[in-house]
């Protein structure tokens, strides 16, 4: 394609990209379709036709296999589970007679048969893939045998992809393992956002489209959830991932340039001191401080014996304390993380960009603006959006040290609790999967939106050479 047909867009993004810039693939779909030949377009119906008119005999046959395998599945199975996936079933458990006896007779599990349904759109999408790369493969076969006379044997392809296509070797397994117990799952935890699968309708649901949404969002559901507990959840998380990620980064940052000064002794001493959280196991630590700051605990006690309070504090009776106390507490947690992270970062900023800001007489806060804190937080910037992240997840802390308590009159959520925690409250002790569904989804759209934003408007994504 000559660059007067090009749009500016694609001129800048070649220009930007100079040295690296790869010529996309003239075997693409629509190339296929347009150009090929009479057995290129016959492989739309019979795979591997293209190839094996090529004398690539092996490759066609898997091609072929795949087909043909698929065809069985849906005739087997896949045809009854998207069938399934659409009706949910509606037979419900009865006795009858059967073959002469009375039995039961069990009713539709619609779970699996939800679970089934989503498992084999997930085969169509990936069939559809395979067609795709099928007829590629017949028009490149086409292409090659007519510019070099022959199409590449099996031989030379699986020598290219040792080699020059090493790396999609490489990633097929990570990649079928993110489809298999990522994105799977995933799709089948979105499907029960659109169904009544809560403690009433544990083995027999039906598909309700978004009232569920329309209960977690609005004030005329229960009082167990409604759109004011909602956003007050979401309120708290995201204060809570806010203080638990910056206060850790700056306490961690003072305490790791402390260490790391020159007029500082002991600097592995120190190190080794911080490092003991990490390695005792954080549900310890956890479970030892939740039980230390009970009414009856040690903290209280010793408080009360020193005559500093009357009466036993509120650490987790009232919210505002408890919501101090497990961002107290994470600190315990998080800085010693900080620490090993910064301490790294330090270690490895040049020498000569201090010597000279020193001899261009620039003083210690100067120094800090202008070099230290920029680096740390271009190198960091990923890292902080992943504890970030991590923060709004963060299971643990929340349910070991307060359960998500104080508890509200007739709520499902706590003044502590977390988006995650709520939705295990909504999942394991309620059963109620098509609002955890909800809340799961909800949570998606906040980390996602929060990270791409933060991540595409840091120097680490729009400058990475700025400190090389």
């Amino acid at each position: 394609m000559s660059t007067v047909t090009l749009s500016q867009r694609e001129l800048r993004r070649r220009r930007k990209l100079g040295a690296d810039y790869v010529a996309p693939s003239p075997y693409t779909l629509k190339n296929a379709l347009e150009k090929g030949d009479v057995f290129t377009k016959l492989s739309i119906l019979i795979f591997g036709l293209g190839n094996v008119v090529r004398k690539q005999y092996v490759k066609g046959l898997i091609y072929f296999a795949g087909e043909v395998l698929f065809i069985i599945y849906m005739i087997m199975t896949g045809g009854t589970c998207i069938k399934n996936l659409i009706t949910l079933g509606g037979n419900k458990p009865r006795s009858g007679w059967v073959n002469g006896q009375y039995v039961n007779i069990p009713g539709d599990n619609t779970v699996l048969r939800l679970l089934y349904g989503v498992t084999t759109v997930v085969f169509c999408v990936v069939f559809v893939l395979w067609w795709i790369l099928e007829i590629r493969s017949a028009y490149k076969a086409q292409c090659l045998a007519g510019k070099n006379g022959h199409a590449p044997s099996f031989m030379d392809d699986i020598h290219t992809l040792f080699d020059a296509k090493a790396n999609q070797l490489l990633l097929f397994l990570p990649i079928a393992g993110i489809l298999i117990f990522t994105v799977l799952p995933l799709i089948f935890m979105i499907s029960m956002a659109f169904t009544s699968y809560d403690h009433n309708h544990l083995t027999l649901f039906k598909w309700v489209g978004l009232e569920n949404f329309k209960t977690v969002f609005s004030n005329t559901g229960s009082s167990a959830v409604s759109g004011s507990m909602f956003l007050s959840v979401l309120g708290w998380t995201l204060i809570w991932a806010f203080f638990a990620t910056f206060l850790n980064f700056f306490f961690g940052l003072f305490l790791a340039m402390i260490i790391n000064r020159k007029t500082t002794y002991g600097k592995n001493v120190w190190r080794a001191i911080f490092s003991m959280s990490i390695a005792v196991p954080q549900f310890v630590s956890l479970l030892v401080m939740h039980q230390m700051l009970q009414p009856t605990g040690a903290v209280n006690r010793l408080l009360q014996n020193w005559g500093w309070i009357d009466g036993p504090m509120p650490f987790f009776t009232d919210a505002t304390w408890a919501r101090v106390t497990v961002i107290i507490v994470n600190l315990w947690i998080g800085i010693p993380y900080t620490i090993m992270q910064v301490t790294g970062i330090l270690q490895n900023i040049p020498a000569d960009l201090y010597e000279a800001a020193k001899i261009d007489g620039a003083n210690w806060w100067q120094i800090f603006t202008k070099i230290t804190m920029p680096y740390i937080i271009f190198v960091l910037t990923p890292y902080l959006i992943t504890t970030f992240t991590g923060n709004v997840n963060n299971f643990n802390v929340i349910y070991l040290l307060t359960r998500g308590d104080p508890a509200v009159n007739g709520a499902s959520a706590g003044k502590t609790d977390l988006l995650i925690t709520w939705l295990y409250k909504l999942t394991v002790d309620r059963n109620d999967y098509n609002l955890g569904a909800v809340i799961g989804i909800m949570t998606f759209i906040v980390l996602a939106a929060v990270s791409l934003i933060t991540y595409r408007n840091s120097g680490s994504y729009k400058n990475e050479e700025a400190f090389r």
